[in-house]
């Protein structure tokens, strides 16, 4: 059985999990949002690019459900 593993990225506000096993690469994140969704760049999520406000608007377009979120302060990440 195979597990995922998703790539997790945090800053004080926010934790952000993408698991490329769900991803279908629409590049939606990198096209729209790419100061946070870098596609040459590694690590290739940088927290510090936008606001945590649109990221989490960022994320929530994602086609395949690959990328996730919760806000550090209020949730159990």
């Amino acid at each position: 059985m195979e597990t995922n593993n998703p790539n997790v990225f945090s800053n004080k506000d926010i934790t952000v999990t993408y698991n490329p096993r769900v991803c279908i690469h629409a590049e939606r994140c990198a096209r729209e949002l790419s100061n946070v969704f870098r596609d040459s760049v590694i690590p290739w999520i940088d927290l510090d690019g936008a606001s945590t406000k649109k990221i989490i608007n960022q994320i929530k377009k994602c086609p395949s459900g690959a990328l996730d979120y919760c806000l550090n302060k209020k949730e159990a990440c």
